[in-house]
C-alpha cells in the first residue's frame, strides 16, 4: 500500500433546482392560482473521518468530487427533491486546507466526525410563493443557486501518542515489531522505513496505545533534505517522543545531537515535547561501554536515559513503563 500524506483536490456542490412557474387547472377550480414548486437543495461535499484508512491514497487519482444538483420544482406545490450529499471518507487525522487562502478550515480528529466542505446551493423559489394581493397570477419563479465550488488541500498528520524518532538503523522498526504486532518492513540498511509505521501497544490494564515509527531523519530534514521533511508533520500530534540511538554508530551522542537540531529548526512545539531516550542494541556492547555512553549522555541531556534491545527484549518491559507512566501524567495535565 502506498502512503499518501498530502492532496489537493476539487470539491463541488450540488446547485439548488429551479423553482416552477405552473398554475392549477382543475376542473372545478375555476380561479386557479399559482402552483409551481420550489426548487429541491443541491447536495453537499462532505468529509468524514474513519479509523480503518491509514492513507489519502483513494485521492491520489480522483481528484474532482461533485455532489448532486437538486431537482426542479413540481406542480401542485410539490418541492424538487434535495440532491444527494457526496460523503468522502478520509483518515482520522485529516486537516483541511483552503488552498486560495493557505488557511486551515478544519481539523477532522475524532471518529465519524464530518465536515461540509462545500455547502449545496438552495432550490429556487417557484411561483406560488410570490401569490399576492396585488399579484395574483405570478408567471415568474427563481434560478436555483449554485453550491460552493472550492480547491483544497488534505494534509494527514497521524494520530499517535508515542512518536519513535532517531537517524535510519536505530532499530525504530525492530522496536515497534517487538513491541506491537506492526510488521513494517526491516533490513540492515538505510530507509527501510519509506512510510510511517503504526502498531498498538498494549498497556497492563488492556488499553491500546498507537505508536508511530518515524521514517528514518537526517541532518538537514527540517529543510526538506531526505526522507525526513514529509514526515516530521507526523510528529507534531504525539504527545511523548521516544529518541533511538544505535549505540554501535560511529559517534551515538553526534546522531542524537543532529536529531535535536532538527527538532530545533522545525519548531512547532517539537522542542518541548517531552522526550525519552533510548540507547539501542546494548546486546553488542559490553557493561563498561554501556556506562561510558550513559555518562556521556547524562552530559548533555536531563531526559530518562534507557538501555535496551529490541532484538533481544533487554530493557524494552522497563522502558514500557515509564512511557505508560509519562503518558499518564501527560494526559492528567493537559488532558
Amino acid at each position: 500500500m502506498q502512503f499518501i500524506d498530502q492532496v489537493e483536490i476539487e470539491v463541488i456542490a450540488g446547485n439548488g433546482g429551479d423553482g416552477l412557474v405552473a398554475f392549477r387547472r382543475e376542473k372545478y377550480v375555476p380561479a386557479g392560482g399559482p402552483s409551481g414548486g420550489n426548487g429541491g437543495r443541491g447536495g453537499s461535499v462532505i468529509l468524514k473521518a474513519v479509523t480503518n484508512l491509514q492513507t489519502l491514497l483513494d485521492f491520489r487519482y480522483a481528484r474532482q468530487f461533485k455532489a448532486e444538483d437538486g431537482k426542479r420544482g413540481g406542480p401542485n406545490n410539490r418541492t424538487g427533491a434535495g440532491g444527494n450529499d457526496r460523503i468522502l471518507e478520509v483518515p482520522c487525522g485529516t486537516m483541511v486546507y483552503d488552498i486560495e487562502t493557505e488557511q486551515l478550515i478544519y481539523d477532522l480528529v475524532k471518529e465519524n466526525e464530518t465536515f461540509v466542505v462545500a455547502k449545496g446551493g438552495k432550490g429556487g423559489l417557484g411561483n406560488q410563493h410570490f401569490l399576492s394581493n396585488s399579484n395574483r397570477a405570478p408567471e415568474y419563479a427563481l434560478p436555483g443557486l449554485e453550491g460552493e465550488i472550492k480547491q483544497v488541500r488534505l494534509e494527514l498528520k497521524l494520530l499517535a501518542e508515542v512518536g519513535i524518532i532517531g537517524l535510519p538503523n536505530a532499530g525504530k522498526s525492530t522496536f515497534i515489531s517487538a513491541v506491537s504486532s506492526a510488521k513494517p518492513k526491516i533490513a540492515d540498511y538505510p530507509f527501510t522505513t519509506l512510510v510511517p509505521n503504526l502498531g498498538v501497544v498494549r498497556k497492563p490494564t488492556g488499553d491500546g496505545t498507537v505508536f508511530a515509527d518515524i521514517p528514518g531523519l537526517i541532518e538537514g530534514a527540517s529543510d526538506g533534505i531526505g526522507l525526513g521533511h514529509d514526515f516530521l508533520r507526523h510528529i507534531e500530534r504525539t504527545r511523548l517522543l521516544l529518541h533511538l540511538v544505535d549505540v554501535n554508530a560511529e559517534d551515538p551522542l553526534e546522531d542524537y545531537k543532529i536529531i535535536q537540531e532538527e527538532l530545533n529548526a522545525y519548531g512547532r512545539g517539537l522542542p518541548e515535547r517531552v522526550q525519552i531516550l533510548a540507547l539501542n542494541k546494548i546486546d553488542s556492547i559490553d557493561e563498561e561501554t554501556q556506562q561510558y555512553l550513559i555518562e556521556q549522555f547524562r552530559a548533555v541531556t536531563n531526559d530518562q536515559i534507557f538501555l535496551i534491545s529490541a532484538v533481544t527484549g533487554a530493557g524494552c518491559d522497563r522502558l514500557l513503563q515509564t512511557i505508560w507512566q509519562e503518558l499518564d501524567q501527560l494526559i492528567m495535565d493537559n488532558g
